[in-house]
């Protein structure tokens, strides 16, 4: 939920782009960040560092903010994290309704998740640092639009994707507590994509993915 906090900050900060590339957090050599996100007339950016275990907010103007990683609830993260942007004059509203979760908890009344393992938190980054080099060598072998490799917080999972230039069939959606239209856009076309799932849910342990979604016209012709 931590990761969905912030990447909301990212979401009402930030234009929108297609597929909503807008959103997501991106692998550094210390964790996690939303890279630089302009608000009036500040820049700042937001990092998870899974190495000093810690929440950092740096703005353009050289001051900065943050406290430790450590055992808390959502609803104490959330808080910790308002304030010290409010210090740094960084004033946003977020969505306060967890994304792609069943039965989620308002993140300002979340007092029932609260578990943070260091170690397993850099473990869970070292991986991402090798995903992201394999994935980023992936994407350089495409000439054709292609997203960046980012982390998607919903779920969570790393990923990068291929587009094929054409439209595919209308995204059933149903995503849980994920509105249609975001499913819908993000699959307005043909999509060739990868990632790595880190575990949990209906695939309980890590594993690499791959999935395309195409017209069923393409299908036919490929056969």
């Amino acid at each position: 939920m931590w990761l969905q906090i912030v990447g909301k900050v990212r979401l009402v900060a930030s234009p929108w782009v297609n597929h909503s590339w807008d959103v997501a957090l991106y692998v550094t050599a210390r964790g996690l960040t939303t890279s630089p996100i302009h608000t009036g007339t500040h820049t700042f950016q937001i990092e998870f560092d899974f190495i000093d275990h810690r929440l950092s907010i740096e703005t353009s103007d050289g001051r900065g903010g943050g406290f430790a990683l450590e055992p808390q609830t959502v609803a104490a993260f959330y808080s910790r994290l308002m304030n010290e942007m409010e210090k740094l004059d960084v004033k946003l509203r977020i969505h306060l309704r967890p994304n792609e979760v069943e039965a989620p908890i308002r993140f300002d009344q979340d007092e029932v998740h609260r578990a943070y393992d260091a170690e397993y938190a850099h473990r869970f980054w070292r991986a991402l640092t090798q995903a992201d080099r394999v994935f980023k060598t992936f994407r350089a072998r495409f000439i054709g639009k292609v997203s960046p490799v980012h982390f998607f917080w919903g779920a969570p999972d790393l990923a990068v994707t291929r587009f094929s230039g054409r439209r595919a069939p209308l995204h059933p959606g149903g995503v849980p507590n994920l509105p249609d239209w975001v499913a819908r856009e993000s699959y307005s076309h043909e999509v060739s994509s990868c990632g790595f799932w880190p575990g949990g849910g209906a695939i309980a342990y890590p594993a690499f993915y791959s999935y395309a979604y195409r017209s069923l016209r393409a299908l036919h012709k490929r056969a």
